[in-house]
């Protein structure tokens, strides 16, 4: 095998990372907006100030799930680069 070609088992784990990643991401996002709605629902909010408030907990989702996506990478990336 050449050298700076990736095992399979690397590509593997990599492929799992990226699933890992992706899934926790979506789940953060997903808790984070349905805490924001439930916040809706319990302040009895109408109107535009309940779309306001979504749309924010749908922006703060998307932030953090964006966050956690990135932060999971780049902490893989680390730990492959120094050999673990």
């Amino acid at each position: 095998m050449d050298m700076g070609r990736e095992s399979r088992w690397e590509k593997d784990a990599i492929t799992v990372e990226i699933g890992f990643a992706l899934v926790t991401a979506a789940a953060l996002a997903g808790v984070i907006f349905a805490v924001v709605w439930t916040l809706a629902l319990a302040l009895d909010l109408s109107g535009s100030a309940e779309r306001c408030v979504l749309a924010g907990g749908a922006l703060l989702g998307a932030v953090a799930g964006v966050w956690r996506l990135v932060r999971v990478l780049l902490l893989f990336d680390e730990q492959r680069r120094m050999g673990h």
